[in-house]
């Protein structure tokens, strides 16, 4: 007697196919979808993932030729002068949020400490919120992008001083 029927494959290869289709046609940086303990999450140009739970799947679709580290967190002096600068920059095209929700306040302020996994922002992309690691150490100098405006993949969204 078969035993009870698994719920659909998620791992079916033309599902997939599709959803890299849909990257590169509506040029996404990150797709991460999620149903109970299944995941899947593609992202192009960004750092390989570390390793994940039993029942999570990371594929990448082709990545941009620039280096993930220049397409998601720190660059360091855009301008002569600014060394200790780095830039966090969106890992994606997406909606900036400041804040958890309307009522919280925001992530960090100009003036905050902020470390290698502090959450600096939200940038939400299909109805998926993701949380923006800092991927560096320092204090918040410049906050570059305004609450609820959309931002493009690779563009500057905070400064921070990276002298310790």
């Amino acid at each position: 007697m078969p035993g009870p029927s698994p719920g659909p494959d998620i791992f079916d290869v033309r599902k997939i196919r599709r959803l890299v289709q849909l990257m590169q046609e509506y040029d996404l940086a990150e797709i991460d979808l999620r149903q109970g303990e299944t995941r899947i999450q593609l992202r192009r140009g960004a750092a390989p993932l570390p390793a994940a739970p039993a029942r999570t799947a990371a594929s990448a679709a082709p990545a941009p030729a620039e280096s993930a580290k220049t397409a998601s967190a720190s660059t360091p002096g855009e301008t002569p002068g600014e060394e200790h600068v780095a830039v966090i920059k969106s890992p994606m095209v997406g909606t900036f949020y400041a804040a958890p929700d309307p009522e919280s306040p925001p992530f960090v302020k100009v003036g905050d400490p902020v470390g290698l996994e502090t959450t600096v922002c939200i940038v939400e992309a299909m109805k998926v919120f993701n949380e923006i690691p800092a991927e560096v150490s320092g204090k918040i100098v410049a906050v570059l992008a305004e609450n609820g405006e959309p931002v493009e993949f690779g563009q500057p969204m905070f400064k921070v001083d990276t002298r310790q």
